[in-house]
């Protein structure tokens, strides 16, 4: 995949370097030294900052990714185009902070009943949707210049050691809730400030706006993009609406259950996190340039190596589920987040595998036609989150998450095919379900036949060697399956490498 592969495995990697220090933090820390309401008021923060941010944002993300062709120039100033992205996500967030203060008395009623802890802390939210808005303005601006690898570092690993720090301090009784709340915040802002200094050092960054630049129907069809893209942010965030509403509706004692079997769902999707950032661009290009035959290769390529890779990651993490539960301290308190991690996981395999789609539609020309499926997206969540939650609880929360994905990409492929002729889907995606599927009746088959055997062991020593023995045995019988199955040939090649095989795949 040439440059998507080499950025896309560096960011991988930091991905997943950031996903291990999360794990340890999130299950041998988190749980150790913060109760169920404390978590869930770092998790109704977050992802209440966010959601705002993205609001605050003002399309700009999208634009910036859209239009940078046009802007590119080889002395790397590029017209200005870093300038606006800086400019108008502050008018998005100045207009953000007024209406939160003048509406921030009705919004701590709201939690006052049952999470008096978000109204005690409401007032660190303007800071930390601030720091969570220039973080990704920042990260955005790497990524069109094809430099993404650093800021996933400063996202996924920089914030959870920063935040690990916060916790010890705070569980030892160090420091006291009202201090670890602000350094939980200031974090953000630290990472914002590594991102901006990064750019700087690429060398090819201008902040100066090339007013001459820019012709007034360029500018109309930017302002009318970006504000349009204001309305479509949604799509990717609903479950932050998720949260916020647990929050509100059930406690915040729920919602710190919620989050822990949010965050084993989410490990789900850290690849689309750097394979996504890298590949928009280019999609964006080749949009562009009317390069359809390209954009449907990008997108089944995208999609393919996306559905697999999250696919497995699903099985394995849904296998080694209880193992996981009975380990983590108070892990019986959080068991019941079990079918959370089911639903929000499927949720998170339908979306990185198609949002591929979603980008496709907005660097278009039909890209006002996205506004009805958000439309359709948002207003189901928020329907079903409000009738589900109170009949299924958290259950409810994360099942309103997966149907309402599943509307959403019914609709957008559907368009995507008939109107605009893309279809991101290939003949090996069906090889890749039917592998999922061998897998699962393995798993089934394992626990008839094999995990009896481990009986005459203590119970905790029978359920780790079992479960060691099983994930074992079916990594290996997954590799081989992949290298026989030739889905892909980069994770051929990869295979190959690794065990230092001749491949002969030829795709």
């Amino acid at each position: 995949m040439g440059v998507i592969a080499r950025q896309s495995i560096k960011g991988a990697l930091a991905n997943y370097l950031g996903v291990a220090i999360g794990f340890v933090t999130t299950f041998f820390v988190l749980t150790d030294c913060l109760s169920q309401e404390e978590i869930g008021l770092t998790r109704v923060m977050v992802d209440a900052a966010m959601l705002f941010s993205c609001l605050a944002q003002l399309g700009t993300n999208a634009s910036i990714i859209r239009f940078f062709p046009f802007f590119k120039s080889d002395d790397g100033k590029n017209h200005g185009i870093f300038g606006w992205s800086v400019l108008i996500p502050f008018v998005g967030f100045s207009i953000f902070a007024l209406c939160f203060l003048i509406f921030k008395d009705r919004i701590v009623d709201v939690y006052s009943q049952k999470s008096p802890l978000i109204a005690d802390y409401c007032y660190l939210l303007l800071p930390l949707t601030f720091f969570a808005l220039y973080l990704t303005v920042f990260e955005t601006n790497a990524s069109v210049l094809l430099h993404i690898s650093v800021p996933k570092l400063v996202r996924e690993v920089g914030i959870r050691v920063f935040n690990l720090v916060c916790y010890l301090l705070y569980g030892h009784g160090v420091i006291s809730l009202d201090l670890f709340v602000i350094l939980f915040c200031a974090s953000y802002g630290v990472a914002m400030l590594l991102n901006f200094f990064y750019l700087l050092t690429l060398g090819k960054i201008s902040f100066r706006i090339d007013w001459r630049f820019i012709n007034r129907d360029r500018m109309k069809e930017i302002v009318r993009y970006t504000l349009f893209m204001t309305a479509t942010v949604l799509a990717g965030n609903i479950p932050l609406i998720n949260s916020l509403f647990l929050g509100a509706k059930t406690g915040l004692a729920l919602t710190g259950v919620y989050t822990i079997a949010f965050y084993i769902a989410n490990i789900v999707e850290v690849p689309y996190r750097s394979l996504g950032a890298i590949s928009r661009p280019l999609i964006s290009q080749a949009v562009r340039d009317n390069s359809w035959g390209e954009v449907n290769r990008l997108g089944r390529q995208v999609s393919l190596h996306q559905f697999l890779v999250s696919s497995l990651i699903f099985f394995f993490i849904w296998i080694n589920l209880k193992p996981l539960f009975a380990v983590i301290p108070h892990g019986s308190e959080y068991v019941d987040g079990m079918y959370v991690v089911f639903f929000l996981g499927l949720a998170k395999i339908i979306n990185s595998s198609l949002s591929i789609g979603t980008d496709i539609l907005n660097y278009s020309r039909h890209y006002p036609f996205s506004l009805i499926f958000i439309i359709a997206l948002v207003y189901s969540s928020i329907k079903l989150n409000n009738e589900l939650i109170n009949i299924w609880g958290i259950n409810g929360s994360a099942c309103a998450t997966l149907f309402s994905y599943v509307l959403y990409f019914i609709l957008l492929l559907l368009f995507l095919g008939l109107k605009m002729k893309v279809n991101v889907f290939c003949g090996k995606h069906l090889v890749v379900l039917g592998m999922i599927a061998v897998l699962f009746g393995l798993n089934y088959l394992w626990t008839l036949v094999i995990t009896p055997l481990f009986a005459s062991l203590k119970p905790m020593a029978a359920m780790m060697a079992d479960a060691l023995l099983q994930t074992s045995v079916l990594v290996a019988f997954t590799i081989v399956m992949l290298y026989k199955l030739h889905i892909s040939k980069d994770i051929d090649l990869a295979i190959a490498k690794c065990f230092k095989l001749k491949n002969k795949v030829e795709q």
